[in-house]
């Protein structure tokens, strides 16, 4: 049950950037990429300037992590300028915690969607309890499981909430899935789309259930497909300049790997594991614990639609237990 290659998603890759140089993408917007790069990050996190390149007034959105060198070099980018707008996607830790140095440096307020989700926390330090249980290194810090405890958004965002700046128009759309306080923000003037991690062009992205929500994920999907935005840049990795059949195929993977889960289920419950060795067959055993987290966020999706249940005594969280069609 491997992969249908004619239905995965075409990804796009880029040369490692210069981290902590200023590169102008478009008219109006600029990228500096920390130097923080992971399987979650690509080459690292790229923060965006939107405004002149010099004089004026800019927007900085995603500031990144809190890494020192990253935040001098974007203080550097905006010498001369004034940044009235710090605008966050989500407090994961490569996206939010720049913030607050920024924040001090410059005055400008923060706009986010909210804090980091209460049920992300506990579902991390869960699975940290049971890694330390099992006798294996716990997910570091930096991982898409942790978050930005501290931060607090000095101006809330919700879904349809327009930003305006001297010179920029930014629309918030709501689009959790990758985690429940995840925001896009669509440029105006230039008909581009912000996609923090929601839309990436070099991967498919990470839902990590249960704060992260595949049925979530999948209709913010289906939103963008009317929406009129012709560039989406991500945090991570290159833009992507054909992003509505791009979208499409993102939907359909995921359906795709949906059809092949209730598969494996046609002859009796399974378990996680047992489901992971079919459907992931030709993939490394190291990324193996990865996919069982993928496959677990597409249970646990199938479980809200009501189409399959767990066989586990207590909730539906227990990774060990066996799944079964409704």
């Amino acid at each position: 049950m491997g992969q249908d290659l004619a239905m995965a998603p075409v990804f796009r890759t880029e040369d490692t950037p210069p981290y902590g140089e200023v590169e102008q993408v478009s008219p109006l917007v600029r990228r500096v990429v920390a130097n923080n790069p992971s399987r979650f990050t690509y080459h690292g996190s790229g923060t965006f300037i939107v405004g002149p390149a010099a004089g004026g007034d800019v927007a900085i959105i995603d500031p990144g992590p809190a890494d020192d060198d990253h935040v001098a070099a974007l203080l550097r980018a905006v010498d001369g300028q004034r940044v009235t707008h710090l605008l966050i996607t989500h407090t994961h830790p490569d996206h939010s915690p720049a913030a607050a140095a920024l924040k001090e440096a410059t005055g400008a307020p923060t706009h986010g969607f909210g804090p980091h989700p209460a049920e992300a926390i506990r579902a991390h330090e869960e699975r940290v309890r049971m890694a330390i249980e099992a006798g294996e290194e716990p997910e570091s810090e930096d991982g898409e499981g942790s978050g930005d405890r501290d931060f607090v958004p000095d101006v809330v965002a919700a879904d349809g909430d327009v930003i305006a700046g001297a010179g920029f128009t930014f629309e918030a759309l709501h689009t959790p899935g990758h985690i429940s306080n995840h925001l896009c923000f669509a440029l105006q003037e230039e008909s581009t789309l912000f996609t923090g991690d929601h839309v990436m062009g070099w991967s498919t992205s990470v839902v990590p259930a249960p704060d992260g929500d595949l049925n979530h994920y999948l209709a913010s999907l289906g939103l963008l497909l009317d929406r009129p935005e012709t560039t989406y840049r991500p945090t991570h990795g290159p833009a992507i300049t054909d992003p509505i059949p791009y979208v499409a195929s993102l939907i359909e993977h995921r359906r795709m790997r949906e059809r092949q889960i209730l598969d494996a289920l046609a002859d009796g419950p399974r378990d996680i594991a047992s489901i992971v060795v079919d459907l992931y067959a030709d993939v490394d055993e190291k990324l193996h614990k990865a996919a069982g987290a993928s496959v677990y966020a597409h249970l646990l999706a199938l479980s809200r639609a009501g189409r399959v249940d767990s066989l586990s005594e207590g909730d539906d969280s227990d990774w060990k237990a066996d799944w079964r069609l409704a």
